[in-house]
């Protein structure tokens, strides 16, 4: 059960695309998981992406079922379908009751009614009461926009009552067309951090991405993608709104990157001088296409290697090599980009060290790590203690509890947890608070 559930989890994580807007939404869900269930995997591989196709061999699709059936029992009775916003994307599901345990089959769609997302989950534990609230007589929240040309994001200020002037923490996402909560299942880290820092007397911005909002046109005609249109300029407009934010410290202006946003995090800083300090919550030190190839290989040695998996393996590692030729003349075209990322959007990453900006900066740096993070390991954290050591402006911390999206658990981290519901624990916003109120 295993090696099916953390296989097709593993493409949920990754690969993402817009939903399709046909009126009857369910049709495409329930065939593609009737011809699971029949065993038939030549029409079930015909129902996929190519980017998916060239992931899920047409045996592993035919036998999904059967293996799945072999660890969790034979099936008994499968719900009503419903669908759900993950990440911006239109998220289909049914939760299949088996004789041992439930699962949930994920599926999304692209306009093409191409399938970009398909996986077997556990159902997710419903938590009995809210994780976190929102404490009305200790902050406020007020819709704002971050404006770049004409792209308008929206988004939220949060700001503690009676506090003022604040320093304030402009959040950063991660890879994906994320919301401002940065949601993922039933999970919001980014309003969790948001109001934990109000209670501790920190305000906080933080708004939709710009790929969540424009989708494929985030980057304005004759232009080519890269990490300065999903990110960069848009980050420089939150300074520019937070310095004329009444209640705000102009001279206070932190940004907290999470993930991808955290490798950027000294980009930003380097290009705006009125950043007085940078987070970064799991910042990857290495290049981020190796990530790939990390996160893929833990995901696939929760359980035994299949054939399968190994094909994907390979090819996986073919086109990560080739984003380190582009440029040159070595590099072949005609090998597929990782994660169907643009050639435009691998150069920026490639002409990007993100240690090495770190190391010609003076301002202050919090660089933080969940030890069970699987996505972005302590394999970076070390890498940034290595470079970055005896820099007075540097100060690490790492949470042996805490996963990728800084919630507790235990044993290895795996998929399925981010679809059970938590919250980011108060000692880290402790923690962050504290770390901003003794800058100078």
């Amino acid at each position: 059960m295993k090696k099916v559930v953390y296989t097709m989890a593993f493409l949920f994580l990754s690969l993402t695309a817009m939903a399709s807007n046909q009126d009857d939404k369910f049709r495409l869900p329930q065939q593609l998981l009737q011809y699971l269930m029949d065993g038939k995997g030549e029409e079930a591989h015909q129902m996929l992406s190519d980017k998916i196709k060239s992931m899920i061999p047409v045996e592993q699709m035919s036998n999904i079922w059967s293996g799945l059936t072999e660890k969790v029992g034979a099936f008994q009775s499968k719900g009503e379908w419903q669908e759900q916003s993950v990440a911006g994307n239109a998220i289909y599901y049914c939760d299949i009751q088996f004789a041992h345990m439930a699962l949930r089959f994920n599926t999304a769609f692209d306009k093409e009614n191409l399938a970009t997302t398909i996986n077997f989950v556990p159902v997710p534990v419903q938590p009995k009461t809210p994780a976190v609230k929102a404490d009305n007589a200790q902050m406020k929240e007020m819709d704002i926009k971050v404006v770049t040309g004409k792209f308008e994001l929206p988004g939220i200020l949060c700001m503690p009552v009676g506090k003022e002037p604040v320093a304030v923490v402009i959040l950063v996402q991660g890879s994906g067309p994320n919301d401002r909560d940065e949601t993922v299942g039933p999970n919001k880290p980014f309003r969790d951090l948001a109001w934990g820092l109000a209670a501790q007397g920190v305000a906080s911005i933080r708004y939709d991405k710009r790929t969540k909002v424009y989708g494929k046109q985030f980057v304005p005609q004759g232009e080519e993608p890269s990490m300065e249109h999903e990110y960069v300029q848009d980050v420089l407009s939150a300074v520019q709104l937070a310095k004329n934010t009444p209640g705000i410290d102009s001279k206070r202006i932190y940004i907290a990157g999470h993930s991808q946003g955290a490798m950027l995090a000294p980009r930003f800083a380097q290009r705006c001088k009125d950043i007085k300090g940078i987070i970064l919550l799991s910042g990857n030190a290495r290049h981020l296409e190796d990530l790939v190839i990390d996160q893929m290989s833990y995901i696939f040695s929760l359980d035994s290697l299949s054939k399968g998996e190994e094909k994907q393996l390979a090819e996986m590692q073919k086109q990560v090599a080739n984003v380190k030729k582009l440029g040159t003349k070595n590099f072949d075209s005609k090998i597929a980009l990782p994660l169907g990322v643009p050639a435009s959007y691998w150069k920026d990453i490639n002409n990007y060290n993100q240690v090495k900006v770190a190391k010609s900066l003076t301002c202050p740096m919090l660089i933080m790590q969940g030890e069970r993070d699987y996505q972005v390991t302590m394999v970076d954290f070390s890498l940034w203690r290595k470079e970055l050591n005896g820099k007075p402006n540097v100060t690490f911390k790492s949470y042996p509890k805490l996963n990728h999206l800084y919630m507790e658990g235990n044993g290895k981290s795996t998929p399925p947890e981010y679809n059970q519901a938590g919250s980011i624990p108060e000692y880290v916003t402790k923690d962050i608070a504290s770390w901003i109120n003794k800058q100078n």
